[in-house]
């Protein structure tokens, strides 16, 4: 660097004047190459035009699949009139109660066999068979 002529103020306010200047065009450029970049990958993450067109057929193809069912149901000739479907709904609540009436009366009768049995209830129903809803996974319907 001794070899090298000495710059002069003048010089020296110009090259950082330039290396401002060039900083500033640095920090430009990178910003629009992120925002390319981001460009970049939103272009790349989205279906191509013939990827649209096929799911744009399929989804026709469903459209028109459900729209062939629809008018299948809505000229179907077995419907449910409202008097069966009131009948279904007093079958089932006569059903219901006649359930809990009748596992009610279960109940209270193992209860009363429990009461003097030395081993556990869960013993007892083992060694009879008894089988509860419970143990099945089934409960009884809420009343609607």
């Amino acid at each position: 660097q001794e070899q090298l002529p000495a710059a002069s103020d003048a010089e020296l306010r110009g090259l950082d004047a330039e290396i401002a200047a060039r900083s500033g065009q640095l920090q430009a450029l990178q910003q629009s190459c992120r925002h390319m970049e981001a460009e970049l990958k939103d272009l790349n993450s989205s279906m191509t035009t013939p990827e649209i067109a096929r799911e744009i057929e399929a989804l026709r193809k469903d459209c028109a699949s459900y729209t062939e069912k629809l008018e299948r149901i809505k000229s179907a000739t077995n419907h449910v009139t409202p008097e069966e479907k009131e009948k279904v709904c007093r079958e089932q609540q006569l059903y219901r109660r006649e359930w809990r009436r009748r596992k009610r009366m279960a109940t209270e009768l193992l209860d009363a066999i429990l009461e003097g049995y030395p081993k556990s209830k869960k013993q007892f129903f083992e060694e009879v068979g008894i089988e509860t809803d419970e143990d099945h996974g089934v409960e009884l319907p809420a009343t609607t």
